[in-house]
């Protein structure tokens, strides 16, 4: 645990990793994730949705012979996580976890020992450049070739003042053609009742490092910009995102927008 982080703060890291029902979180994120769950009853679902998204983008990735991720904002290598989803299809593949919770990091570290081709380093999506031009990242991951950065259930913690679609503009510029941006979203409850529910949460986030923003469709795919190109089925709920066919009977989640769109 890094001496420095004030354990009595939860945090969006390892509340999702305790959502998930990972192992890698303390008691105040526990009891914020059974508040939010209380405040939004489909969180859970939206969570879980959210996760089966990641996976089924990154099996999606290296089929088309993609080697190499970066996971930035990608809290705590947990169940699903990326590096065995992608080292399943190919062993050779490459992926770089970043995110900004310390003790995130630390634990990450601990859980990655003894796989060379998987890392972290602690950074922030809000200043690109210092993740994707820091020593270990280019030590691991060739920027010459196509690679697939994964931004999933982050971007809903970049408010608008830090404008995140210059963030992945920046993104674009240090990416060659065809490589990939993959992302989730937060979006908009389409009824009265959810969008109550949608307000209490977005309020308790407000006691957390990272208070929430909630985006339409329209809004996430004009953040993406020009220099990527999104590909079908477009900005989408999670859920439906090439939904497997065993998952027909799982609930939907048209609060949870996801999209993989291809650099220019």
């Amino acid at each position: 645990m890094p001496g420095n982080v004030d354990i009595t703060v939860p945090h969006a890291a390892r509340i999702y990793d305790y959502a998930l029902g990972g192992d890698h979180h303390l008691e105040v994120d526990r009891e914020f994730w059974e508040r939010a769950k209380k405040l939004m009853p489909s969180a859970e679902v939206l969570a879980r949705a959210n996760r089966a998204f990641l996976g089924r983008a990154v099996r999606w990735l290296t089929s088309a012979g993609v080697t190499q991720f970066l996971d930035i904002g990608s809290g705590i290598p947990t169940i699903g996580n990326v590096h065995e989803v992608a080292q399943e299809a190919n062993p050779e593949a490459k992926v770089m976890y970043v995110d900004i919770d310390p003790i995130a990091v630390e634990q990450s570290r601990s859980l990655l020992r003894g796989n060379p081709r998987a890392r972290v380093i602690e950074g922030d999506l809000r200043r690109p450049e210092s993740v994707i031009y820091h020593p270990d990242v280019l030590d691991l991951l060739d920027f010459a070739q196509p690679l697939a950065v994964l931004t999933v259930a982050v971007w809903h913690f970049v408010p608008d003042a830090a404008k995140p679609a210059e963030i992945i503009a920046k993104i674009g510029d240090a990416l060659v053609k065809d490589s990939y941006l993959v992302l989730s979203h937060l979006g908009h409850d389409p009824t009265p009742a959810g969008q109550e529910e949608q307000a209490r949460v977005v309020k308790l986030y407000e006691n957390t490092p990272t208070p929430a923003t909630i985006r339409s469709a329209e809004e996430v795919a004009a953040m993406i910009g020009p220099g990527f190109e999104i590909l079908e089925p477009g900005v989408t709920a999670v859920s439906d995102w090439f939904a497997d066919p065993e998952d027909a009977d799982d609930p939907r989640t048209p609060t949870g927008l996801g999209a993989v769109a291809r650099k220019r």
